[in-house]
């Protein structure tokens, strides 16, 4: 019973740590900052859009009272990420948590795409995640602790139907976590993913999802709804914590149920 944390909060807690969150202005990762800095960490939040960074920086810093700064960034861009990093090592002296979480999608079918929008989602989503990781990991692996956090998808396997170029994306994430995961353990660095469902923007409800299709995914879904984007801040916090220290290359499914059903 001496190696069990005196309380729960303990556990859970990300006091003293700093988060990383690339696409942090967007649906999803914006609420796993606001999560992790209820959880005490301090944030950087990283998009290529400014205005959205500071926005969610500004927002976190007002409601939780944490140490929070938007850094305008882009993932595909090696030289980008690597400014992004000189700014968080003067801002906090380190980093415990990176969330990659930039991303696009393309609701072109396979004979429509062009080389460009295939290029577009390819690179920001595995390459962006890899660069994120490549610049990111060695701080950790100096310091001999971190915990990555990569974001899959419920069409990382077997794939969705209008979203092809995405759901190859999103399944070569799932791989790179793995082999990651694999090759940093004995760093103590952790890298897992996370495996949402349908969480959908107001994009996706324009591009993708008609009435049939909602009709398709709600059949599908034995909660019957979509997620909330508040609904990943436990999965995630899980994840960043002293909770989960012997957790790595997993991926945690977050799906109202999707992913067990067939008929």
């Amino acid at each position: 019973m001496d190696d069990i944390p005196s309380s729960l909060s303990n556990l859970f807690s990300l006091k003293g740590k700093v988060a990383v969150i690339t696409g942090g202005g967007g649906h999803l990762c914006s609420a796993i900052a606001a999560g992790f800095a209820m959880a005490g960490a301090s944030i950087a939040v990283i998009d290529m859009r400014e205005g959205k960074a500071l926005k969610v920086a500004n927002e976190i810093r007002n409601k939780y009272e944490v140490k929070a700064i938007p850094i305008q960034a882009d993932v595909t861009d090696e030289i980008s990420l690597k400014h992004a990093l000189d700014i968080i090592v003067k801002e906090f002296s380190s980093l415990d948590i990176l969330i990659n979480g930039a991303g696009k999608n393309s609701p072109k079918p396979f004979l429509d795409i062009s080389l460009e929008e295939w290029n577009e989602v390819m690179n920001s989503q595995i390459t962006g995640t890899m660069l994120g990781c490549k610049i990111f990991a060695p701080e950790m692996i100096k310091n001999k602790k971190g915990s990555i956090i990569n974001i899959s998808s419920a069409s990382a396997g077997p794939p969705l139907s209008k979203a092809f170029a995405y759901s190859v994306a999103k399944a070569g994430i799932k791989n790179l976590t793995m082999n990651l995961a694999r090759e940093w353990a004995l760093s103590n660095v952790r890298v897992n993913a996370l495996r949402p469902g349908f969480f959908p923007t107001d994009w996706n409800r324009k591009n993708f999802i008609d009435l049939s299709r909602e009709e398709s995914i709600m059949t599908h879904t034995p909660m019957k709804r979509y997620g909330e984007p508040f609904e990943l801040i436990g999965a995630s916090i899980w994840l960043a914590s002293d909770a989960s220290t012997f957790v790595t290359g997993s991926e945690v499914t977050i799906d109202g149920g999707f992913s067990c059903m067939t008929i």
